[in-house]
């Protein structure tokens, strides 16, 4: 193993955060049963929200971010894994309260670890993510609610995001006509390339006034918004339809009635793909190798390396980012 590695690390001195590049030894790692050279990690909000100064999600410092990792196993004491597989860890407590995968070495508990499946490289791992998790579950969990292609257009807000957009091109991928919602006119060919039949502005979700009840429009939708955009979409689901909730940035107070549920059996899913089941992780990763996986999905996204994330995440942070985001930790 390597005596010395980098890793983008966030401190704490006298209130103020300070995030830089250090260098750091194994003997720096926490405490887990398998260490993992990273290839590769991605960026997220939830990341850039952790660098930030004052932030309330960190839980100790210091703290190495990055809640996404893929990498090959250098060290494990778990029968599990040996040296030299490839793996995959996202969501737990990574970069909160868990070293993450912004570091070339990392060191973790096994039970958070994915084997790597059949149909995906570690760079693609990674251009999924957390997002591409995301997107995975919020589909899964349409599908056991009894969503076919064949029920009828699927909304999906927020589509111009990474979980949006994963999202748009993997129901496309298995053959639903997806309308997207978004707030970013320069974003609609890029959706119609990953199959959107038809695009939203996101003020259309968003009126004044929304009826607890409306026209039944979509069979399902993943929401990547909440807020008042849950409200629209729970207020339009035709009958029996489901809405899978995964996200907050319009807000998390929804301004809605129980008629949605009470007089049209709308389903309202509720999304965490931070502790979800270990047997419904590996599950979801074998799909994202397979029938979930996205065309083109090297060019959904773009790489840097780790001198350039600090910019990147401040990117991210005031919300000017673009797409998914990969972080090349190793050649």
């Amino acid at each position: 193993m390597q005596e010395t590695f980098r890793a983008f690390v966030v401190n704490r001195s006298g209130g103020a955060g300070a995030a830089e590049l250090q260098t750091l030894s194994p003997a720096d790692l926490p405490a887990g049963n398998v260490t993992l050279r990273v290839a590769y990690s991605s960026v997220n909000y939830k990341d850039a929200m952790a660098a930030s100064p004052n932030n309330k999600i960190v839980k100790a410092y210091p703290m190495v971010p990055g809640i996404d990792m893929a990498g090959t196993v250098v060290e494990s004491s778990d029968a599990r894994f040996r040296p030299g597989d490839p793996v995959i860890a996202t969501g737990y407590e990574l970069g909160i309260s868990h070293f993450g995968g912004y570091s070339e070495l990392a060191r973790v508990p096994a039970d958070w670890l994915v084997p790597l499946p059949p149909g995906l490289t570690l760079r693609e791992a990674m251009a999924l993510g957390t997002a591409g998790f995301t997107a995975a579950l919020s589909i899964h969990r349409l599908e056991q609610n009894g969503l076919t292609p064949g029920d009828g257009p699927v909304l999906v807000t927020g589509a111009s995001g990474g979980v949006g957009s994963l999202a748009v091109a993997m129901l496309a991928g298995l053959g639903y006509e997806v309308e997207a919602s978004t707030g970013k006119d320069e974003e609609h060919d890029h959706l119609r390339q990953l199959g959107a039949a038809a695009i939203l502005h996101r003020s259309a979700l968003t009126p004044e006034a929304i009826p607890p009840l409306q026209r039944q429009r979509w069979a399902g939708a993943v929401d990547t918004v909440g807020g008042q955009t849950l409200a629209f979409a729970l207020g339009s689901m035709r009958y029996g339809g489901s809405v899978a909730a995964c996200g907050v940035t319009g807000g998390a107070d929804v301004p809605t009635t129980v008629y949605p549920f009470i007089l049209r059996g709308v389903n309202l899913l509720g999304i965490d793909s931070v502790y979800c089941r270990a047997d419904t992780r590996a599950e979801l990763w074998n799909r994202l190798g397979g029938d979930l996986k996205p065309k083109g999905l090297d060019a959904i996204c773009r790489e840097i390396t780790l001198d350039e994330l600090p910019g990147t995440l401040e990117q991210a942070l005031k919300g000017t980012g673009k797409g998914r985001t990969i972080v090349r930790l190793a050649e």
